[in-house]
């Protein structure tokens, strides 16, 4: 068995990338060949809209742009699981999380009738880390992220999202303008929390991978 683990975060360290770690050490238990990608390393952007892979001779599930995203999304496709994590900005994912996602579900996505071209099956954990408490996700964000994640369907196997709520966001908030943020409530929820998050992470990582 063969995982992608992805941070779509620019920090390589911090929140997601903790999160994607765990995620990573799941599939490894049950003997998944693990691939962990920093995204933000790669010289990437979103779908150009070239149509090359729909022309009528090219094969197809193949992103034809030459820069360091078409060789992953080859690895991805070629995998049996898929884990990305990604902060939330203004209530979306990552521009680099985005970029991924155009370029992976546009290249197999049929025009011939609106499917899939791919015949394989890829199970996708999605990592959401965000700031925002519990019920502003629910209120805001949760419908939206469900709905805008159904196109990882198109990879024919199971997807499943994790939203990591009230993330701290640095170590010393004295430090920097974030007068409206309570510090000590952050580093609660980082204290009582994020270890179940991280738990999380791992049983996700290894069920998606088995």
């Amino acid at each position: 068995m063969k995982t992608v683990v992805i941070n779509a975060s620019p920090r390589r360290k911090w929140n997601t990338a903790q999160i994607m770690k765990e995620a990573a050490k799941g599939a490894e238990s049950v003997g998944a060949e693990v691939e962990y990608i920093d995204l933000y390393k790669l010289d990437l952007h979103g779908c150009m809209s070239c149509l090359i892979c729909k022309k009528a001779d090219n094969e197809r599930c193949k992103c034809y742009w030459k820069d360091e995203l078409s060789p992953l999304i080859e690895r991805i496709l070629d995998a049996d699981t898929l884990l990305i994590g990604s902060p939330i900005y203004f209530n979306e994912p990552t521009s680099h999380y985005r970029a991924l996602m155009e370029r992976l579900i546009f290249c197999i996505l049929s025009y011939d009738g609106f499917g899939s071209y791919y015949d394989g099956k890829v199970n996708v954990g999605l990592f959401f880390t965000m700031n925002a408490p519990e019920d502003y996700y629910e209120t805001m964000m949760e419908e939206y992220l469900q709905s805008s994640s159904q196109v990882f369907g198109m990879l024919n196997g199971e997807v499943k999202i994790y939203p990591v709520f009230n993330t701290l966001q640095v170590n010393d908030y004295s430090k920097y303008a974030m007068g409206a943020f309570d510090e000590e409530d952050k580093k609660l929820s980082r204290e009582k929390r994020f270890p179940v998050d991280l738990d999380a992470a791992f049983k996700i990582g290894a069920e998606l991978s088995k």
